[in-house]
């Protein structure tokens, strides 16, 4: 039997059967035909390479046979054999299609063991950081005509959105992660012309939403989430290219301290109407307080540094239990870079944020970001509520950047708003006037 399948792939979705990286994302915005793209590509590998073992998932059961096995049922329907025991799909080549949800954290285990050529994590960002690492493991082959490979479909926002945002669109790779490994291609609905013609009114619904979701559904902007603590951020507002400040510009400092955790110094630029420029970053782990010290240094070498302001625990005595040790602001000191005690007001703190990302009246914000200040522009639009208090910043954030940050500009209070000055009445009874207060009853 010829099996004969419809559909022809709109240009981003030619791009996403075409790519051959370890680990390929597809989307970023909604209706750009993510799931066609997914299914299409899973039965054309499964054709084309005998005994190929693949595995689809969707966090939840219900979404998993409205989005796959249905479809699937449909368009293989006599060429394809079905199994609903196993929710699998036997190909006449011996190739098979697994279909599985995780829709709890430990539902992963059940693949323990198990080896797949071809993983796919249908809408990623709803699959956790832990779920896709340890679905990694599982995705690992002895063939020599085909190279394991995962495949992602995705939109901003959901409890993954972190770690999608990381590795595909902001490219942080860390330890043995390789920039190479991983292609992102985004997909809007402007992409999906099949879509726009068969239901125009889809493109009006995405235009109508709050502001927030048109960002992250209909321009597939990553930098928006659901709980996100700074909605005023604006990559295209906040973010600059690098230029050569003044020298005359006043220039500070600010770090917040970490070890084990980042340690991240900022340095500050105030230009003579008072808009901040941060313009360099130093985003370093398990780096001993001395080295840092000398590195601030040599990086702010010809440059007039007015203070460093850091958190208080760089004051915090260090050493065994009984015996005081040198703090970091000692060992600061020692290597030349003397230090200043933050404020450390939280709340207080992300207002002062808030408000110098917010535009002035010239519709230019106070804050502007130099975009070699990769971990500040990563994790400032990350932070998200605390759920037991709406004033501050989940403690489950990584949020270092955005802690230097903020100690920087609490060390400079907003300029305050000049005044109206008030009008003074004297008021001269031998004037034909009438006093000011003239007819206000209840005087």
């Amino acid at each position: 039997m010829i099996l004969r399948l419809s559909g022809t792939p709109n240009p981003k979705q030619e791009q996403f059967f075409l790519a051959h990286a370890r680990h390929i994302a597809y989307g970023g915005a909604r209706g750009g035909g993510k799931s066609w793209a997914m299914r299409r590509k899973f039965v054309l590998l499964a054709f084309r390479y005998p005994n190929l073992k693949l595995l689809l998932l969707r966090r939840t059961l219900p979404e998993l046979n409205e989005n796959h096995v249905l479809p699937l049922q449909q368009e293989l329907a006599g060429a394809v054999q079905y199994h609903a025991t196993q929710r699998a799909f036997l190909f006449p080549n011996g190739s098979r299609i697994k279909l599985g949800y995780c829709d709890r954290e430990a539902d992963v285990f059940q693949y323990q063991g198990q080896e797949y050529d071809v993983i796919g994590l249908e809408e990623a960002t709803h699959f956790t950081e832990t779920q896709m690492r340890f679905l990694t493991t599982c995705n690992r082959s002895v063939r020599t005509d085909f190279t394991p490979r995962m495949y992602y479909t995705c939109n901003p926002g959901g409890v993954g959105h972190a770690w999608v945002k990381r590795l595909f669109i902001d490219r942080d790779y860390r330890q043995a992660e390789r920039a190479a490994d991983y292609v992102f291609i985004p997909a809007r609905v402007t992409d999906n012309p099949v879509l726009l013609k068969n239901n125009p009114q889809y493109l009006t619904a995405l235009e109508n939403l709050p502001e927030h979701l048109k960002k992250a559904y209909l321009d597939g902007n990553w930098d928006v989430l659901e709980g996100q603590f700074f909605r005023e951020f604006d990559r295209s507002l906040h973010v600059v290219s690098p230029t050569r400040l003044p020298m005359e510009w006043k220039r500070f400092r600010a770090m917040d301290w970490g070890y084990n955790d980042p340690c991240c110094v900022l340095w500050f630029a105030v230009a003579p109407e008072g808009r901040v420029v941060v313009y360099r970053e130093m985003y370093l782990r398990r780096t001993l307080s001395s080295e840092i010290a000398r590195r601030v240094g040599a990086l702010s070498e010809g440059e007039r540094i007015a203070y460093t302001v850091a958190s208080p625990d760089a004051w915090q005595q260090r050493g065994l239990k009984g015996a005081e040790g040198e703090s970091i602001a000692e060992v600061f000191a020692k290597n030349g870079v003397p230090l200043l005690p933050a404020d450390n007001t939280r709340v207080a703190g992300w207002q002062r944020i808030r408000e110098a990302l917010a535009p002035a009246a010239d519709g230019l914000p106070e804050l502007s970001i130099f975009e070699t200040c990769c971990n500040l522009i990563r994790t400032l639009p990350m932070l998200t509520f605390d759920s037991h208090d709406c004033e501050d910043v989940a403690d489950n954030c990584e949020d270092h950047a955005p802690e230097a940050l903020r100690y920087g500009l609490m060390s400079r209070p907003r300029p305050a708003q000049k005044q109206p000055q008030k009008r003074v009445y004297r008021y001269d009874p031998l004037s034909s006037a009438p006093p000011p207060y003239a007819g206000f009853r209840g005087l």
